[in-house]
C-alpha cells in the first residue's frame, strides 16, 4: 500500500513544461495525492506489472526532476533500469494519456526517435492503489548544442517529420493550444486568489490585459493558420542528444497547436540571434513539412502566453510539497515585480512583429 510521505530531490527549472489549466479537483483540506506515493508504492507498481514480463525491480530507485508529474530511475534485476512516469491525479484523463501514448508509437512506427510507453501485456497505461502510471526505456544523453548550425539544421528534420505524421489525424481526447486556456484562464486565476501582493495587483493587471491584447492582434496577424499534433514543450531539456543524433522525451504536453509552437522554444532571446537560428532549423524542417510564414506573427504571443500560464501553473500547484521546496522564490515580492516587467517587455516585443517580413 502506499502511505505516508518521503523526501524528494529538486532542482528548479525554468523550462518546466505548459501545464493544464484546470486544478487538481479534490478535497483542499486533503494531504496532497502524491504524499502517498512512497519508494514502497513505487516499487510494488512497477512489479506488479514487471512480473508479468518475468522481472522484478531489485530496490534502486533514483527520482528524476519532474514537478506536474513523479517520474523515476528503477532498477530491475539482471538487466537496464527502466523510467516509471507516475501522473498527476485529475490532469488528463486516461483518454487523453492513451491518445499521446498512440501519436508517439505512430513517431516510433515512422522511426522517428521518440520514447514511447512500453506495451506490457497490451497495454501502456497501468494503475496501482490508485495512481496512474506507464514504464518507459531509460534512453542517454546531453543537451543539444544550439549554437551550431549543423545542429539546428538537425533538429528541424525531425521536428518537420514528427509534424508530418502530427498532421495526418487531430487529436480527439487532448485540448488545443489557444488564448483562452493558456492567457485569459490563468489570468484570471491569478487575479481571483491571494497570490498577488496588494500593491502590484493594479500593475500585474494592467501590464496582462495589454499582453493579451497584443496576443490577440498578433493571432489576428497570423490569420487562420493550420493546427497539428504537436510535441507541445519542445524545449532543450526534452531533446536529448547523442552522437546518432536527437531524440525526444516528454510528449506529456502534446496538444493541437501551430507549428511554430515546437520551433520558438529552440530560439535564442535575440531577434538576429533567434533569426539567424529559425533560418537553420526551417532548412531542416522544411525538407519534410511545409511551413506557413504567418506563424512568424505568433513566436512572441506564444512566448507572452507561455509566461502568463507559468506564473499560474506554479500557482495552482502551490499545495504540492515539490513546489516551494523547488520553488522557493515564487510568490515573493520581487518575483511579481519581473513579471510585470517581463509582460510589459512583451508588449514592445510584440508591438515589432516577426522576425522578417511576412
Amino acid at each position: 500500500m502506499c502511505a505516508g510521505p518521503w523526501p524528494m530531490r529538486h532542482n528548479a527549472d525554468m523550462n518546466e513544461p505548459l501545464s493544464p489549466h484546470s486544478p487538481d479537483v479534490r478535497d483542499p483540506g486533503a494531504a496532497h495525492p502524491f504524499t502517498r506515493l512512497t519508494p514502497e508504492c513505487v516499487l510494488d507498481a512497477l512489479d506488479s506489472v514487471l512480473a508479468q514480463t518475468g522481472v522484478r525491480t531489485d530496490g534502486r530507485l533514483l527520482s528524476l526532476n519532474s514537478y506536474e508529474n513523479r517520474v523515476y530511475q528503477v532498477g530491475v534485476e539482471d538487466g537496464p533500469p527502466v523510467v516509471a512516469k507516475f501522473y498527476r491525479p485529475h490532469r488528463w484523463s486516461d483518454g487523453a494519456i492513451l491518445e499521446e501514448h498512440a501519436f508517439v508509437a505512430e513517431l516510433v512506427e515512422a522511426e522517428i526517435p521518440a520514447v514511447a510507453a512500453r506495451s506490457i501485456d497490451g497495454k501502456t497505461l497501468h494503475a496501482f492503489d490508485g495512481f496512474r502510471f506507464a514504464v518507459f526505456e531509460r534512453r542517454g544523453g546531453r543537451a543539444p548544442e544550439l549554437d551550431r548550425r549543423d545542429t539546428l539544421e538537425w533538429m528541424g528534420r525531425f521536428i518537420g517529420r514528427i509534424h508530418a505524421v502530427g498532421k495526418r489525424k487531430p487529436y480527439v481526447e487532448r485540448p488545443t493550444l489557444d488564448i483562452a486556456a493558456f492567457g485569459y484562464e490563468p489570468r484570471e486565476f491569478l487575479l481571483s486568489h491571494d497570490f498577488l501582493p496588494p500593491e502590484l495587483r493594479a500593475s500585474y493587471e494592467a501590464a496582462v490585459d495589454l499582453a493579451l491584447e497584443g496576443v490577440e492582434r498578433a493571432f489576428e496577424a497570423a490569420g487562420e493558420v493550420a493546427h497539428l499534433r504537436l510535441h507541445g514543450d519542445c524545449h532543450a531539456s526534452n531533446v536529448l542528444w547523442t552522437d546518432a543524433g536527437p531524440h525526444f522525451v516528454d510528449f506529456d504536453d502534446s496538444r493541437m497547436g501551430p507549428a511554430i509552437q515546437d520551433l520558438w522554444l529552440l530560439l535564442p532571446g535575440s531577434r538576429p540571434d533567434a533569426s539567424r537560428a529559425l533560418t537553420d532549423l526551417l532548412a531542416g524542417y522544411e525538407d519534410f513539412c511545409e511551413f506557413e510564414p504567418r506563424e512568424l506573427h505568433l513566436i512572441e504571443a506564444l512566448r507572452t502566453l507561455r509566461l502568463i500560464h507559468y506564473a499560474a501553473w506554479l500557482a495552482r500547484r502551490w499545495d504540492d510539497p515539490a513546489f516551494p521546496a523547488a520553488f522557493p522564490w515564487f510568490n515573493t515580492q520581487r518575483y511579481w515585480e519581473e513579471r510585470v516587467l517581463e509582460l510589459r517587455e512583451q508588449i514592445g516585443a510584440m508591438q515589432e512583429g516577426p522576425l522578417w517580413p511576412v
